[in-house]
């Protein structure tokens, strides 16, 4: 029987640790070719012992799994390294047909505190290292359906946060980038639907190297047990691939444009946002005393802290 994603090629990026590795494991084991993405280059571990780099060492993991990989250790938040690393896939693999977009970093702060530097740093690898690759990819499955007169196969991942629709009092850089990152996710699939190409964003929520200190006091075990035990952590990357395995899948074909929050062996689908009320002038144009009428009562009657975040994602758990 053949796997689901079999003769299909693939790029994640940010894959060398945590949960880009993750997802190429899972693609590969899905029987993806993938191209493995992440800045780390070889070099010298902490005993002074030689590295391949987390980009290769991960490739080589699934290539002795017996799955096809090659690392790429370009910058996706640079234009042309990114442009680099799709004609990278598709030379090596004849096309490419999914894109994980995965890399970040974080440069947590309060919007009062934060530096110009932080904030920049934040918006060019999240935001523009997921525009930079998407753009790429995009016009490859453009070309690709108009030389074939018929739609083709895409499939874009995009890695949004909970930090975007809850809010991050500690984190505006993130929590802007990744909202940003939902406005691309909708925009592009909207604008590849007629090329045969679905775009979603997932929110995850897991215990990686850039997350460690975020989620430093949830137990790494249920209920605080030893993780030695073989429990598998609640926030394991573990949890997310298999999602993501299923958006790059043809079984996914009708899912596009969707942001879905995924964590401890749970997926909740967000609604998007809903109109909460309408206020109409009863003149040609609103004056300030109008508006004053209508929205004071409007907000005098919801509670205080109702805003536009959905903070109830926070709460979501299995079972």
């Amino acid at each position: 029987m053949a796997l689901p994603l079999e003769g299909l090629s693939a790029i994640v990026t940010g894959a060398g640790r945590g949960l880009g590795r993750a997802e190429a494991l899972e693609l590969a084991r899905l029987g993806a070719s993938v191209v493995v993405n992440d800045l780390g280059r070889p070099g010298r571990d902490g005993t002074g012992a030689a590295s391949a780099g987390p980009a290769e060492e991960v490739a080589a993991e699934i290539r002795a799994a017996g799955g096809a990989a090659l690392a790429h250790t370009g910058d996706v938040a640079d234009h042309q390294q990114a442009a680099e690393l799709v004609a990278l896939a598709v030379e090596r693999y004849g096309k490419l047909d999914i894109l994980v977009n995965n890399a970040g970093i974080l440069r947590d702060r309060m919007v009062f505190s934060m530096t110009e530097s932080e904030w920049d740093a934040v918006i060019h690898v999240h935001l523009k290292g997921h525009f930079n690759t998407t753009r790429f990819a995009a016009a490859h499955w453009r070309e690709r359906s108009k030389a074939a007169g018929h739609a083709v196969y895409g499939r874009i991942v995009n890695t949004s946060s909970e930090a975007f629709l809850a809010g991050s009092a500690g984190q505006p850089n993130y929590a802007a980038a990744k909202g940003g990152i939902v406005g691309l996710t909708t925009s592009t699939a909207l604008a590849l639907a007629k090329y045969g190409v679905t775009a979603n964003a997932i929110c995850p929520r897991a215990r990686t190297r850039m997350t460690e200190d975020v989620f430093a006091g949830i137990p790494a075990a249920p209920g605080g047990g030893d993780p030695g035990e073989g429990r598998l952590d609640p926030l394991a990357p573990e949890h997310v691939a298999p999602l993501v395995g299923y958006l790059a899948s043809p079984a996914a074909a009708r899912v596009t444009g969707q942001l879905m929050v995924v964590h401890g062996g749970m997926v909740a689908i967000m609604e998007r946002p809903k109109v909460a009320a309408t206020f109409d002038t009863a003149k040609e144009a609103f004056s300030y005393g109008e508006l004053d009428e209508l929205l004071t009562p409007y907000y005098a009657e919801r509670p205080a802290d109702e805003t536009f975040a959905a903070t109830e994602v926070l709460g979501l758990k299995h079972g």
